[in-house]
């Protein structure tokens, strides 16, 4: 675990550097963007104490924060799916369970597994991170759409990102 915390400090770097120069710029219908720093709490190894999961996230969510000037809206989405991610893990484990050593990657599990596991958990970040910022149901069916087209580009561009960037 240990060894793995100069790489996983490096991944919050870089993916919090991708997410406020390059992707915080891209705005396609007016309000869909991709937030790909979810990433880091997605591929965070297994073996992870819970407590340490949810002050990366913390950290993570915080940083993007302070930079997007959204007081906590980051925080609090990235921090809810640290939360529930050793939950949607346990709910689509293999019949025999993650093998030690493994990481939550698409080369270890296979596709439809970590599209599943993408899916499930990047949702759950959007619609809490839209919702909080429309911070009513007024024009609820605006905020669903910009929730869902971000969720399928964010979708896309960790897919994209495990084929070329993430092998063994």
């Amino acid at each position: 675990m240990i060894r793995l915390l100069p790489r996983n400090i490096a991944r919050i770097i870089i993916l919090v550097l991708l997410q406020v120069l390059l992707l915080d710029n891209i705005n396609l219908m007016g309000s869909v963007n991709p937030y790909f720093y979810v990433l880091f709490v997605l591929l965070i190894p297994f073996e992870t104490p819970g407590w340490l999961l949810l002050l990366t996230s913390f950290v993570l969510g915080i940083t993007i924060d302070s930079f997007r000037d959204t007081l906590g809206l980051h925080t609090f989405a990235t921090v809810a799916v640290a939360y529930l991610r050793p939950y949607v893990l346990q709910l689509i484990s293999p019949r025999d369970g993650y093998e030690p050593g493994t990481f939550p990657r698409m080369y270890y599990y296979g596709f439809a597994w970590f599209l599943k596991y993408t899916t499930i958990l990047v949702v759950i970040h959007h619609f809490i991170l839209f919702f909080i910022e429309a911070f009513s149901f007024y024009d609820s069916m605006n905020t669903l759409v910009n929730a869902v087209f971000s969720s399928l580009f964010t979708i896309t561009l960790i897919l994209i990102s495990q084929f070329f960037m993430y092998r063994k």
